[in-house]
């Protein structure tokens, strides 16, 4: 099961390796610009695409799955650290940078968390007074 798939993955990185380098090179940066998320983007519409033809094999669509599972905690974590580690050399103002991004972020879930809890409590009291009329 674990070596199915592996081509359609592998051509995946390859294409988004290389659309990612150009990118960077267009940018003026020496780095791989959003080649790991143009990579997983050509999976997963290259999966649904075969899927839809019927032409992906349940052992293949597994190891995809398998290896899918493998890389994006992968990916993260190397991410993660190459972040932190340029946090660390850009001083303050890359530091001021996440700390007002993660707050932004966490007001904004917590609103969008408040919103739906009303909703369905406002759906929940119409159902009692549909009940109870």
């Amino acid at each position: 099961m674990i070596i199915f798939g592996v081509a359609l993955l592998s051509i995946c990185m390859l294409i988004g390796v290389i659309v990612g380098d150009a990118l960077g090179g267009l940018m003026g940066v020496e780095a791989n610009v959003g080649g790991v998320g143009v990579s997983m983007l050509l999976l997963v519409l290259a999966v649904d695409y075969l899927k839809k033809k019927n032409k992906l094999q349940v052992k293949s669509e597994e190891g995809i799955a398998f290896w899918g599972g493998i890389y994006i905690p992968i990916v993260v974590a190397m991410s993660a650290q190459q972040n932190v580690v340029a946090a660390l050399d850009g001083g303050g103002m890359a530091i001021l940078a996440g700390v007002v991004g993660s707050s932004h972020s966490r007001l904004f879930i917590h609103t969008i968390y408040q919103q739906n809890r009303r909703e369905s409590e406002g759906e929940r009291t119409r159902d009692r007074a549909f009940y109870f009329t």
